[in-house]
Parts: structure tokens; C-alpha cells; sequence
């Protein structure tokens, strides 16, 4: 079941935040979009099936959406919440422009966080276009797709690494005990540590630490946004050495203080 909330609407394009309380592991039936789009996650994770290609998505990566392009969902791991933001066709053409907009996108920190700002449009005086035109530009033009991927030798091979590389994306986003170290992942995978870091780099473009604090920093943005002004706590809960080191992780990726971030976001409900 999906959960619908209008933040802003205008004649050309529109930001909602949408809740998906399934939990399944089957495919859906395809769904076939009449906008264009970004679906942007902001908690959870789950599988998509966009134009015939299989993807992750999660709080690092995203999607963009296109008329034409079925899509197909599973939810393995249960409910999410997304930013979507739906764009005119004219307008869309002209943020993205005339190259193919890739139908996964990363997300990076100041993605998320320029995402999450989003939605705060209809409470404060910023211009919500000139927001949404940078985060559509920034998130269309950033393609997950490019990343290259090593060869198996064959089909199964490059089935297997596929299958290695998201089971331990998803240890990661489910915050599994043993994803907190290399090692620790790799046996509770039943490989060598030195097998999982080369085909997870592979298959995804990024080291298991990367993508680890890539994840670390979405759960901040989160408690931020909720409005928890305990950094110590925060600090000690997601598993920084300290205040200074959540400090010093935040402005190092977004240029600024967790208590600046903070009172950007304000206190919005999930």
C-alpha cells in the first residue's frame, strides 16, 4: 500500500512525499509512468525493475522516472519513504536536456540533503524552483549506469557477484552487525575479505567503507531532520568515535555544521 502526501504543486511539476508499506518479495505488476521524474529514497530500500533493468534503491541511489519505461517493484525488506518529484515534459527537457536521462542515479550527500530541503519549499520563502532545478540537474546528470563493471567469465559468474555485491548493500542498509567491518561481513557471507571488497567495488563503483558512511550520513540527515539536537548522542549511536568526528564527516561532505543542517531542516515529520 502507497501513502501519497502533496508537499508542493504547481502546473509544472510537483513534490510528494510517498510512503510504500509492502512488504513482499515477488515482483509487482508493471507499472507504466506518465511523467517524468526522480524518485529519490529517503528510509528504506527495495528492487526496482525500470525499463528492463534491475537496480537497488536505497538512500545512495535513486531513479529517475520515464513514460514509456515500465517498471516492476519488490519489497524484500519491507516499507520505504521517498521523495518524488514529478516533472512536465517541457520543463524536464529543459533541466536535463537532450541526452538520455539515466534511469539510476546516485545520490550523494548533498543530493539527499538538497532532496530533504525540498520539502521544506512550502514553509519558508525560498524559491522551491530554483531548488528543484538544481536537485533534478544534479541527480539526472549523476548516472549510477556509468559505473563499469568487471567481466565474469560467465553468465552464473556474473550472476553470483550480483547477488554477492546486494546482499551486502543490503547488510549495510539493514545495519547488520557484522557490515560494520570488512572482515566481519565477508565471513558472515561465506567469502574472503579481499573477494567481497574487489567485486563490491566492481559491481557497484564504490568501497564497502564509502558506501558504509555514504549510509551513516543519510541516518544523520535523518535524526536532523527529526529535530534531535544531541550530537554527542547521535555521535555515539550511529557509531562516530565522537561529537568532533560526526562534526568533521558532515562538513567534510556537505560544507557545513550538523547544527546548521539542523535548523535548515527544521523538524518535519517522516
Amino acid at each position: 500500500m502507497r501513502r501519497s502526501t502533496p508537499v508542493l504543486t504547481t502546473p509544472e511539476y510537483s513534490v510528494r512525499v510517498v510512503a510504500c508499506s509492502d512488504d513482499h518479495r515477488g515482483w509487482s505488476a508493471a507499472e507504466p509512468p506518465d511523467t517524468f521524474g526522480l524518485v529519490l529514497p529517503r528510509r528504506g530500500h527495495f528492487r526496482l525493475v525500470n525499463g528492463g533493468v534491475e537496480q537497488s534503491v536505497d538512500v545512495t541511489q535513486g531513479y529517475a522516472q520515464i513514460p514509456g519505461l515500465d517498471q516492476r517493484f519488490a519489497h524484500p525488506s519491507g516499507g520505504d519513504v521517498c521523495t518524488f518529484v514529478s516533472v512536465g515534459a517541457t520543463l524536464w527537457r529543459e533541466i536535463v536536456g537532450d541526452r538520455p536521462a539515466p534511469t539510476t542515479v546516485r545520490v550523494d550527500g548533498a543530493t539527499e540533503l538538497a532532496h530533504r530541503l525540498l520539502l521544506r519549499t512550502a514553509l519558508d520563502a525560498a524559491d522551491p524552483a530554483e531548488r528543484l532545478v538544481r536537485t533534478v540537474a544534479t541527480a539526472a546528470h549523476t548516472s549510477a549506469s556509468d559505473v563499469p563493471r568487471a567481466t565474469a567469465r560467465t553468465p552464473s559468474a556474473r550472476a553470483a557477484r550480483a547477488r554477492l555485491a546486494a546482499h551486502a548493500r543490503e547488510a549495510v542498509l539493514d545495519d547488520v552487525p557484522s557490515s560494520r567491518d570488512l572482515v566481519s561481513l565477508a565471513r558472515a557471507l561465506g567469502v574472503s575479505p579481499a573477494h567481497l571488497s574487489r567485486v563490491f567495488h566492481a559491481e557497484t563503483g564504490s568501497s564497502l567503507t564509502r558506501f558504509r558512511n555514504r549510509v551513516r550520513l543519510s541516518r544523520v540527515l535523518a535524526r536532523l531532520e527529526a529535530g534531535d539536537a544531541d550530537l554527542a548522542a547521535i555521535a555515539g549511536d550511529l557509531g562516530f568515535a565522537d561529537q568532533a568526528h560526526l562534526t568533521r564527516a558532515v562538513q567534510a561532505t556537505l560544507g557545513t555544521t550538523p547544527a546548521r543542517v539542523r535548523r535548515a531542516l527544521g523538524a518535519l515529520a517522516a
